[in-house]
């Protein structure tokens, strides 16, 4: 039978941590703002730590970085961590940890690796005036211990992944405004899709979850180019929700009134392509019996999104070349020049540079849609969003069934953590879908994760993510290698440090973070 300790053996960080654990998963039963919760008890253990640090050494004005590390280390250590500092410059302050204070449960919510962020961070930011923190391994997802990085300058941290912390007045506006934000993209989504299906069905408008800094970012980009008519190439895995971010923008825009139309160029039979994008005379080609409009012309004044715009022929890709850059288009069979006004959204699963490369994509069309790139992060990539999105599936399943909304079980939470969603959000809208069905009871205790995922995968698509991500593992130890020097990395490669450079970039790794790393 196991222990229970008696009130007077009870250990108060036990009961703390206990009470953390029970609250955040309280918080994943009602869909409630779990981060938000976790940067508050954060923020404030934070500044009640540092007050006594203060307090007990007599220290007045801003910590350096030997009283910081001094403070963080040893408020991590005495609640059973077991963290060290790796290295330390101007610019960054690295630790590591090999073992975790809420211990094996910080598996089943790895949304608590936001805390140490927010405590590293919010200490730092008071005291140097801005800070980031990236944890680029961590206990929570199993690879056996943390990594921590706190960067404290503006500028070389640009270009790393992570939370950034300003000091109190500023972080608070910053809040604030990605309250104002997402409040304001949803509510102009929600007016669209009333306009479109009509009132009977507001209960399932379109919502974007963006719990996660990763979706954040996206937020902050939609709100920069929705006012203006910037073509916008928004990239991301099959499913990641690529349609809602092109609808935010249109939402957002000044063609908010106009016409939004959407097409899957993959989904579109070679021989139709042209005449679905500009349409086709009577008589053009056998079948044609009317004039058709194509995508183009009913979406004038409005905005097109092309989805897949890697499946498009040379045909097509001359013509739509043609189409944006002198807002001219003719229809098959036509003789007659059209004018149009339409803002181009373009969308591809896949890595158009490669393509074009390759000779498969016309590189001034390329050159033409990739004004503003917006990269749609992967569902395994934004944790932090995965149990609100769980809810708002599961509140909206529950409206179109006409049934409760069921609970969700530690160990199903758990395997929904766990899984690599190769679908992403449209896998998970389907997993969650069947485990609904079947469910019996007030708790969701069964899921199907072992299925295909919810849209098949092509032989390409599969060999395409296999190379990207043997690309980064390799670019990643051979900068751990060489301390984190491109030049002899890409000796290493046989390729310029140009295509060296080129390759971090879009595998978003900064090689200044391996210049003083420990091997």
């Amino acid at each position: 039978m196991p222990h229970r300790p008696s009130f007077a053996q009870l250990d108060p960080v036990f009961f703390l941590q206990t009470f953390v654990l029970e609250l955040l998963h309280a918080c994943e039963q009602e869909g409630g703002p779990k981060t938000e919760y976790i940067e508050r008890i954060a923020h404030s253990a934070g500044r009640f730590f540092e007050e006594a640090y203060r307090n007990d050494h007599g220290l007045d004005g801003p910590l350096d970085r030997e009283r910081y590390l001094d403070l963080i280390l040893g408020l991590k250590n005495r609640i059973g961590g077991n963290f060290s500092l790796d290295s330390s410059d101007a610019a960054c302050l690295r630790v590591h940890n090999t073992r975790c204070p809420f211990g094996e449960g910080v598996k089943n919510f790895p949304d608590l690796c936001r805390m140490t962020s927010s405590v590293f961070g919010g200490i730092a930011a008071r005291n140097f005036g801005y800070a980031k923190v990236h944890i680029p391994r961590c206990i929570a997802r199993d690879h056996g211990h943390c990594q921590v990085e706190i960067h404290l300058d503006r500028r070389r941290a640009a270009g790393v992944p992570g939370c950034e912390y300003l000091p109190p007045e500023q972080s608070r506006r910053e809040r604030e405004e990605i309250g104002a934000l997402q409040s304001r993209i949803d509510t102009q989504l929600h007016k669209l899709w009333l306009r479109r299906r009509g009132k009977g069905k507001a209960g399932e408008a379109p919502f974007i979850v963006a719990e996660s800094p990763a979706m954040r970012r996206v937020l902050r980009l939609i709100h920069r180019v929705a006012p203006t008519d910037a073509t916008v190439l928004i990239q991301g895995e099959t499913g990641v929700g690529k349609e809602l971010v092109a609808r935010a923008i249109h939402a957002l825009s000044p063609r908010a009134g106009r016409p939004f139309i959407a097409v899957n160029c993959g989904a579109i039979p070679e021989s139709l392509l042209e005449s679905t994008l500009f349409g086709h005379e009577k008589g053009a080609f056998t079948g044609a019996v009317d004039v058709h409009r194509g995508v183009f012309e009913r979406a004038d004044g409005g905005t097109l999104f092309l989805d897949e715009i890697d499946a498009l022929s040379p045909a097509a890709q001359v013509g739509l070349l043609r189409a944006l850059q002198e807002g001219e288009i003719e229809r098959v069979g036509g003789r007659s020049t059209l004018h149009v006004d339409v803002r181009l959204l373009a969308a591809s699963n896949r890595d158009l540079d490669a393509l074009v490369r390759e000779g498969r994509f016309r590189q001034d069309l390329f050159f033409r849609i990739n004004v503003v790139r917006l990269a749609i992060p992967a569902l395994r990539d934004r944790p932090e969003d995965l149990p609100a999105l769980v809810q708002l599936i599961l509140q909206r399943l529950a409206h179109k069934y006409g049934r409760p909304v069921p609970r969700v079980g530690r160990q199903v939470m758990a395997r929904l953590r766990a899984y690599p969603w190769p679908g992403n959000v449209r896998e998970l809208e389907n997993v969650l879908e069947r485990g609904f069905l079947f469910c019996e009871g007030d708790e969701l205790t069964e899921l199907d994760l072992e299925g295909p995922p919810a849209e098949p995968v092509s032989w390409a698509e599969r060999r395409a993510r296999a190379l990207e991500g043997a690309e980064r593992r390799y670019l990643d130890e051979a900068l751990r290698r060489h301390g984190g020097d491109v030049k002899a990395v890409a000796a290493e490669m046989a390729l310029t440090p140009r295509a060296v450079y080129h390759k971090l970039k879009r595998h978003r790794i900064d090689p200044a973070a391996y210049r003083t790393a420990t091997p």
